[in-house]
């Protein structure tokens, strides 16, 4: 399909267009709804969907956690005074939640409104904790996947459903990665058995088990992410996050019908490159954790291949592609499935992002809470999990043992470091497991469609 579309084309192609975004308040569709106002001001109108919190009501959140952000800077200064009065113009935010039918969305007037209006659904809502909770994760990942299609098939005007998921729902697969559907119940590894109906039903006993036994809510959640985890690695994923939003893939995939699909998968976000201005980001996002402890000193080691790619593509980047993607498809009545990355064409190595951490932290280190800088040293590199597993027992899980036997000894006078050294060891290492698939990762994700 040829991508060399013209920005006029494709501005046309969106004036006077209904649009619902569901995962309003995220980063990425931030990004897409301030570009889309920026550079389509005669978009008809955007439902944006939101979930109300205990103390704010959808349209608060849309003003303070969207609309009051950096990334309208840009779009506040075009319009000054008259920002809001354009906003409430364009923008109409929804009280809503993609775990449940019809969105969440109570009021009747304003669904038939939307289902007789809208051109075109943006999911970007999801949950993207690699180690969520297996029902919250299937419910958001999987179930809210299928709730936005048949919420959209109720939309006589439809144009097309984009559907935002993720490149690394390939797994930990080598080689090439091609842009291919998945089939329902496909699995990594080949493990037969794989029904979501199953996995749901799953879940919900396993939960219904902790409450009927009196667990506390700490251990509820530990429960349910351990469950999580071990259900995707059974059939081939490394994580609860991934595999959810390839279940969510499936479903889209078989119950599409004639509805226009096409599913984004990038790979790991970064911040803007150019658009509304060089380096915006909000949080910190997958990788980052490693970043933030490297920079305060709490991390100084890791595992990693020095031949190891990150694929990393900037937030504005994929709001592109989300953008020229839609145009393309409207109205083609087929599933299109698009990698947005940057291991092929560009690739970005590992051994490169840790020099430039050491010569940033070194130039601008970050400061403790008594208004000192953290010094940083060069990190220390291992090439194999089991070499890395070797220098952390040796390194602190036995010192961590002989505390807690001396602690035992002298009736839990140590009991208060101990603790918080153990707490601090069992994060990193859960950290470490989490993320140990994307330290060897050997895949390359194709982006040959959108190049």
């Amino acid at each position: 399909m040829d991508f060399q579309m013209d920005l006029g084309c494709i501005l046309q192609s969106l004036e006077n267009k209904s649009i619902l975004v569901t995962g309003s308040t995220g980063f990425l569709a931030k990004i897409f709804v301030e570009k889309l106002l920026r550079v389509q001001p005669h978009v008809k109108r955007l439902f944006l969907l939101i979930r109300p919190t205990k103390d704010e009501t959808a349209k608060q959140r849309l003003q303070n956690d969207v609309m009051e952000k950096e990334v309208f800077r840009v779009l506040r200064e075009k319009y000054g005074k008259s920002f809001y009065s354009f906003i409430w113009d364009k923008v109409t935010p929804l009280a809503g939640d993609i775990a449940y039918e019809n969105l969440g969305i109570e009021e009747n007037s304003l669904k038939e409104e939307m289902w007789r209006e809208i051109n075109v659904v943006v999911n970007v809502a999801a949950t993207t904790n690699f180690d969520e909770r297996y029902d919250v994760s299937l419910v958001t990942n999987t179930m809210g996947a299928k709730h936005v299609l048949e919420f959209a098939k109720k939309c006589v005007k439809l144009d097309m459903l984009l559907h935002i998921s993720t490149a690394y729902v390939a797994g930990e697969k080598a080689g090439l990665i091609l842009e291919k559907p998945f089939n329902m119940g496909e699995t990594l590894n080949g493990s037969m058995g794989l029904d979501i109906e199953a996995e749901m039903k799953l879940a919900k006993e396993r939960l219904m088990e902790l409450r009927d036994d009196g667990a506390e809510r700490k251990a509820e959640t530990i429960a349910m992410k351990e469950l999580g985890i071990q259900r995707a690695r059974f059939f081939g994923w490394p994580n609860t996050y991934v595999f959810t939003k390839a279940m969510g893939e499936m479903l889209l995939g078989r119950l599409r019908e004639n509805v226009p699909l096409v599913i984004i998968r990038p790979t790991i976000i970064t911040s803007t490159y150019r658009e509304p201005f060089p380096g915006w980001i909000e949080g910190i996002r997958t990788f980052d954790i490693f970043i933030v402890r490297y920079g305060t000193g709490k991390l100084r080691c890791l595992p990693f291949d020095h031949r190891q790619i990150i694929d990393v593509i900037p937030g504005d980047m994929v709001v592109n592609a989300m953008m020229v993607s839609m145009v393309a498809h409207l109205n083609q009545p087929s599933i299109f499935i698009y990698h947005i990355g940057s291991s092929v064409q560009n690739p970005f190595y590992i051994p490169m992002l840790v020099d430039s951490c050491y010569h940033y932290f070194s130039k601008y280190p970050c400061i403790t809470g008594d208004g000192k800088p953290i010094k940083v040293s060069k990190l220390t590199v291992f090439s194999t999990m089991a070499s890395f597993y070797r220098y952390m027992t040796l390194q602190y899980m036995l010192p961590l043992k002989a505390l807690g036997l001396v602690n035992a000894i002298f009736c839990q006078i140590f009991h208060h470091l101990y603790s918080d050294l153990s707490g601090k060891y069992n994060s990193i290492m859960r950290q470490i497991d989490i993320y140990k698939a994307y330290f060897f990762f050997k895949g390359r994700c194709c982006a040959d469609s959108m190049i």
